[in-house]
């Protein structure tokens, strides 16, 4: 493909995937302070998932744990709902934006190597997933840490910036939901023949510190509880990372070698499949 193939390429998958997170913010709108019942059973608003983490400091701490809608004016409310139901779409169509990444990465792949993409694909969004539902654990625990030094005195009260509130919330989920997509953008680059799994296995030491800075910036608390809430999954899933470049690694060069030696049995006036 030529230069502005790939540019076409790209928009065209870019289009597909921000129609994808446009429906699923519609939806995100839909539920974001009205209750679904399917099947008889009722789901919660994104209202009450987002605020759960704040109620429960606010049984331990009475004075803290109060959202100010007014503090950037008349249209909080509102940019709020619209960032929430934008932060759920992109969550919701994660399968279709990850396919349309890795579908832009598949023209370099052999056709082998294409099928080894598509399962990495059905185990990305699995992942990311988990990674947003980790994160759902260690955020009661950063907003008491945050929250919990409220005095409890008459004359103090904690009142929240709800915009600042719901940002932190969001940053949070997503952080933990992109940071478990670790293995598969490492064994993606492996599938390129970037990164050997030898040189993982070298670099382990490295790979763990960075991993730690990594998640001492990246979690939104400064408690070490969420850092390594995020830290241990993301060392895990590094390891496993390297495992399955090992065996892919192994498995390429036992393919190669055996390509060389037909090609070097064949005699030197016959065509060979190499």
């Amino acid at each position: 493909m030529s230069l502005g193939e790939h540019f076409r390429e790209f928009r065209r998958r870019a289009v597909i995937a921000a129609i994808a997170i446009v429906i699923g913010a519609i939806l995100g709108w839909i539920v974001y302070d009205t209750n679904l019942t399917v099947g008889g059973y009722r789901f919660g608003t994104l209202v009450d998932f987002i605020q759960k983490p704040l109620q429960k400091v606010h049984e331990k701490h009475p004075n803290a744990g109060d959202l100010n809608y007014s503090a950037n004016g008349v249209s909080e409310a509102f940019s709020l709902k619209l960032k929430v139901s934008i932060w759920f779409g992109f969550i919701i169509s994660s399968p279709v934006w990850l396919w349309q990444l890795w579908g832009f990465l598949a023209p370099g792949l052999t056709k082998r190597e294409k099928r080894i993409a598509r399962g990495f694909l059905a185990v990305s969004v699995p992942l990311f997933l988990l990674g947003c539902w980790v994160s759902t654990f260690a955020l009661p625990n950063a907003i008491e840490f945050l929250l919990g030094s409220t005095p409890s005195t008459a004359q103090s009260a904690n009142l929240t910036d709800a915009q600042k509130y719901y940002t932190f919330i969001i940053k949070f989920i997503l952080v933990f939901g992109l940071a478990f997509l670790l293995p598969v953008f490492l064994t993606g680059l492996n599938m390129l023949r970037i990164l050997p799994g030898r040189i993982m296995v070298k670099g382990w030491r490295v790979a763990v510190m960075a991993i730690a800075v990594f998640s001492a910036i990246m979690s939104p608390s400064p408690d070490a509880w969420s850092m390594l809430a995020l830290m241990v999954p993301m060392i895990v899933l590094y390891f496993a990372a390297i495992l399955i470049a090992m065996f892919l690694d192994r498995r390429r060069a036992g393919r190669e070698e055996k390509n060389r030696a037909d090609w070097l049995d064949i005699p030197d006036d016959q065509k060979s499949a190499l």
